[in-house]
């Protein structure tokens, strides 16, 4: 296994992040020479075992490979459609939380298939369903679970509100939108910042190139970063985060949300998910779309991508 230790960009801080791409590092499924289409989210679980959601395939649904990038299996029962899921631990044991891009509905799983949840649409009233054509607009991309276990579903394709239940799936309430003082557009994914007390949601609002802070119960906090090439995705790792940017880029952000380091970055013009193999380049991003820290502070990510395109690039070292 080969590794090429990237460039990266320190903007006027006393450290450094650098980090070492690792080529071919996961083997897909026997007779499949790459995953399947990629358009959903990436997650390690407590054991360190990486899940991705593929859309499309042999081996569509929720992928599961090994810390050494081998396969194992696909989640029993899990949808083929999940855009983005996360894995929470809980006292009983280890879920999967995630929205369906078609079917739109919340579902939560357990990592050996069994679904205990499923929040269909028909929950979340018509008023923030339908556009101003009275059209269904509603396409949830997003979950996010808060610590009490209420559950949050962004309408990332849709309307861009964020739509909020209890743990059993009761609806409580709707908020976010277009509208001041939100702006949200294109509310890719939401994550629960935990590195503040309360905790909060994050939302990539992606149109915006900018991240946004909501408090628990809807508030509108503020605009946590700017200047972002279209945030898909977070990962969390102390006070820092590492940024999935569809246009691009991953770059790692502190807690006041500067940049303050780049871990990978293509200036080539953007191609969606068209990225053929034969394009990719060891190290350099196309279309990042999910990402996680595994323990050991390496990052996974998964592109927006037809064939299916995971990277991992592994920390080096740290310098003071």
């Amino acid at each position: 296994m080969k590794t090429y230790l990237l460039l990266f960009i320190l903007l006027n801080y006393g450290f450094a992040h650098e980090y070492d791409s690792v080529d071919g590092w996961l083997h897909p499924p026997k007779g499949m020479t790459h995953i399947g289409n990629g358009h959903g989210e990436i997650a390690i679980d407590s054991q360190g075992l990486i899940y991705i959601s593929v859309t499309s395939g042999d081996k569509s649904g929720i992928q599961v490979y090994d810390a050494k990038g081998d396969y194992l299996h696909n989640v029993p029962n899990a949808p083929n459609d999940f855009h983005g899921f996360l894995i929470r631990h809980e006292g009983d044991g280890e879920y999967i939380y995630g929205a369906t891009l078609n079917e739109q509905s919340v579902v939560k799983m357990t990592l050996q298939g069994d679904i205990v949840l499923t929040i269909p649409a028909n929950k979340i009233p018509d008023q923030y369903k339908k556009n101003n054509k009275g059209k269904l607009g509603l396409k949830l991309t997003s979950v996010a679970v808060a610590p009490n276990g209420d559950i949050y579903a962004a309408d990332g394709y849709g309307l861009d509100y964020i739509h909020h239940f209890d743990k059993k799936g009761k609806y409580f309430n709707t908020f976010g939108g277009r509208k001041a003082p939100y702006n949200l557009s294109n509310c890719h994914k939401i994550f629960i910042d935990h590195r503040y007390t309360p905790a909060r949601i994050l939302c990539t609002n992606r149109a915006k190139r900018n991240l946004v802070h909501l408090s628990l119960s809807g508030e509108m906090i503020g605009v946590h970063a700017k200047n972002l090439r279209r945030p898909s995705a977070i990962s969390f790792k102390g006070d820092e985060m590492a940024v999935a940017e569809i246009e691009g880029r991953i770059s790692i952000l502190n807690k006041q949300g500067d940049v303050i380091s780049v871990v990978s970055l293509n200036d080539s013009k953007y191609k969606g998910n068209r990225w053929k193999p034969e394009e990719w380049k060891d190290g350099i991003v196309g279309s990042p779309h999910g990402i996680t820290y595994d323990k050991q502070g390496n990052l996974l990510m998964t592109e927006y991508n037809k064939y299916g395109r995971v990277m991992r690039f592994d920390l080096a070292k740290t310098k003071e």
